[in-house]
């Protein structure tokens, strides 16, 4: 049907890098710069990418999952991690978007729900597959400390969250500028955007101010 369909604007932001090699190192016959570049850079994109997909603020950047606007929305605020919160964050999800749906958190946060019991004394968190509810946990480093005014948890299905690439990661060779300290320069570039295109598809739970 016609409200199944809701028309998104796509935008093309700039992620840019720059590594600095010295010219010994590039000219070495055994020295793999191509293997080099592509671990060194594929880190640093992939950790951009990744605090822009969750805290980005659409302004010079992608809009992220927890863009408080454009973003997954708040299912309830809490103010500490208890069982049954972790249960309603759950239940707040449609069942449509439950049936693949993912946890989202950050270490501090995982360690205490891992610590977490129901009234019969069984942790919330199953130890043996490291799922909640039966589903899986990812962990990122973007995501906030469960903290005042945080949103700690994010549950749903992600893949509402539609990565858009504008142009595939380029690279340039940058001599001139560094060769006066015996450098060589590169510059990888992409152009991206991100958006929530179903923002009931992922809801978060946030910690009171």
């Amino acid at each position: 049907s016609a409200g199944d369909f809701n028309e998104k604007t796509i935008e093309s932001y700039k992620l840019a890098s720059i590594v600095t090699l010295d010219e010994d190192c590039v000219n070495d016959a055994g020295f793999d710069i191509e293997k080099y570049l592509t671990q060194k850079l594929g880190k640093l994109f992939g950790k951009a990418e990744d605090n822009a997909f969750i805290n980005g603020t659409g302004a010079d950047e992608p809009i992220g999952i927890l863009h408080n606007s454009d973003g997954a929305k708040t299912a309830l605020t809490v103010e500490t991690l208890t069982y049954d919160d972790v249960i309603s964050l759950y239940f707040s999800v449609d069942k449509e978007y439950r049936r693949n749906g993912i946890w989202l958190m950050n270490d501090k946060t995982a360690l205490a729900l891992r610590k977490i019991k129901d009234a019969d004394g069984n942790y919330i968190w199953n130890h043996n597959n490291d799922t909640i509810l039966g589903k899986p946990v990812q962990i990122s480093e973007f995501m906030p400390d469960a903290e005042a005014g945080k949103k700690a948890i994010a549950f749903g299905d992600f893949s509402y969250y539609w990565f858009i690439s504008r142009s595939p990661v380029s690279l340039r060779t940058l001599t001139e500028k560094f060769a006066i300290h015996d450098q060589v320069g590169y510059l990888a570039l992409e152009f991206l955007d991100g958006k929530l295109i179903r923002p009931e598809a992922v809801k978060v739970l946030q910690i009171g101010a």
